[in-house]
C-alpha cells in the first residue's frame, strides 16, 4: 500500500510539473505575441473615395511605404465609394477600433462628422492622426479632444495656383470657382486661397458654386456658368477631379482657346491635360506622400508615448506644364 501511494504522488508530482512548465511556456509565449504586437503595431489608414486618383495615389504611397518598413507596422487600408457617405466611414474608424489597430491615420470626408467617432477611438487608446482634410477646431474643442493635423497650407496652395492664373488676366476679368465639399475644411480653405488671389489681381467672381469634388457634377455646373456668364475667363477648380470636369464642358461649348482652368492636387490625369494646354496650373500637396507623413508621425507616437504632439505642415507647391518638362 506505502508502495502504491509513493508511486502515485510521484506520478502526480511529475504531472503537476509537467503541468508548470507548459503553462510557463504558454505564458512566455503569450509575452512574447504581446511584445511583438506592440513592436509592429496595426496602422489603419481611412480615406476618401478611392475613385477618386488622388486618393488611389496616396494609398498606394502608403502601401509602398509599408513594404519598404514591414518590419515595424502592419497596414490596413480602407476607403469609401463616394466622398459623401459620411455613415460609412464613421463605421470604417468603429471598425477599425473593434479590429484592434494601435493607430488610425484618416482623411475624413467631413471636417465635423466624423469628430465623435475618432473621440470613440480616442477613449479606446487609439492614436489617431488627421491627413488632408483637417479637422474642425471648434468641435474639437468641444468634444475635449486634440488630434494632430498633418497636412499642407491648402489656402496658400490654392493662392499661388490663383497668382499664376491671375497672372495671365487682367483687372476686371471674371473668374468662377468649383467649390468641394462645403463642410470640408480643405475645400474651404482653397475657395479662400483662389478669392486672396482673385481679390489682389481685382478680377470679379461671377459664380462660385459646389461640385462637391465630383468630375460629372462639375461638368453640369460648368456648362450652366458658361451659358450664364458668356465673357468668364477661367474655372479655378478646388480639386483635379472637378478641374476635369470644368475642361470637358469648355470643351463642348468649343471654347478650349477662350477659357482657362486651374486645380488643385497633381493627378496624373490633369498632367496629361496640362501638356495638352487643357489646364494652366494646378497644386501638388505630394499625395503619394501624405499618408505617410502621417504614418510615420504615428509611428512616433506609438514608439514616444509622452511625446509632445502638435500639427506638422507639409509641403504644396505650384504646377505648370513648365514644370513637368
Amino acid at each position: 500500500m506505502k508502495t502504491r501511494r509513493f508511486a502515485l504522488g510521484i506520478g502526480l508530482g511529475l504531472l503537476f510539473s509537467f503541468l508548470g512548465c507548459d503553462s510557463q511556456k504558454s505564458s512566455t509565449t503569450e509575452s512574447k505575441g504581446a511584445k511583438e504586437a506592440i513592436k509592429r503595431p496595426k496602422i489603419a489608414l481611412i480615406v476618401k473615395s478611392l475613385a477618386n486618383e488622388f486618393f488611389s495615389t496616396m494609398t498606394a504611397g502608403a502601401e509602398k511605404h509599408q513594404v519598404e518598413h514591414q518590419e515595424q507596422y502592419e497596414l490596413l487600408v480602407n476607403g469609401i465609394k463616394d466622398e459623401r457617405d459620411l455613415s460609412r466611414q464613421v463605421a470604417l474608424v468603429d471598425e477599425m477600433v473593434a479590429a484592434g489597430v494601435q493607430a488610425i491615420v484618416i482623411a475624413p470626408a467631413d471636417s465635423k462628422a466624423l469628430i465623435p467617432a475618432l473621440r470613440r477611438a480616442r477613449e479606446a487608446g487609439v492614436v489617431v492622426i488627421n491627413i488632408d482634410n483637417r479637422l474642425d477646431g471648434q468641435v474639437l474643442a468641444d468634444e475635449k479632444l486634440s488630434v494632430p493635423f498633418v497636412g499642407p497650407d491648402n489656402r496658400a496652395g490654392a493662392k499661388k495656383v490663383g497668382e499664376y492664373l491671375a497672372s495671365r488676366l487682367k483687372n476686371g476679368d471674371q473668374v468662377a470657382i468649383l467649390e468641394g465639399i462645403r463642410t470640408s475644411f480643405n475645400g474651404q480653405q482653397r475657395k479662400l486661397g483662389f478669392e486672396d488671389a482673385v481679390s489682389a489681381a481685382g478680377l470679379k467672381v461671377v459664380s462660385a458654386q459646389s461640385a462637391e469634388w465630383e468630375t460629372g457634377l462639375a461638368n453640369t455646373i460648368t456648362a450652366s456658368i458658361l451659358q450664364a456668364n458668356p465673357d468668364v475667363k477661367a474655372i479655378m477648380a478646388c480639386n483635379d477631379s472637378m478641374a476635369l470636369g470644368a475642361i470637358a464642358a469648355i470643351r463642348s461649348a468649343g471654347l478650349t482657346d477662350k477659357v482657362m482652368v486651374v486645380g488643385f492636387d497633381n493627378i496624373q490625369a490633369v498632367q496629361v491635360a496640362m501638356k495638352e494646354g487643357a489646364i494652366l496650373a494646378t497644386a501638388d500637396q505630394h499625395g503619394d506622400q501624405l499618408a505617410v507623413y502621417g504614418i510615420e508621425y504615428a509611428l512616433k507616437l506609438l514608439g514616444e508615448p509622452q511625446a509632445n504632439v502638435e500639427d506638422r505642415e507639409t509641403p504644396v507647391d505650384l504646377i505648370t506644364v513648365e514644370s513637368l518638362k
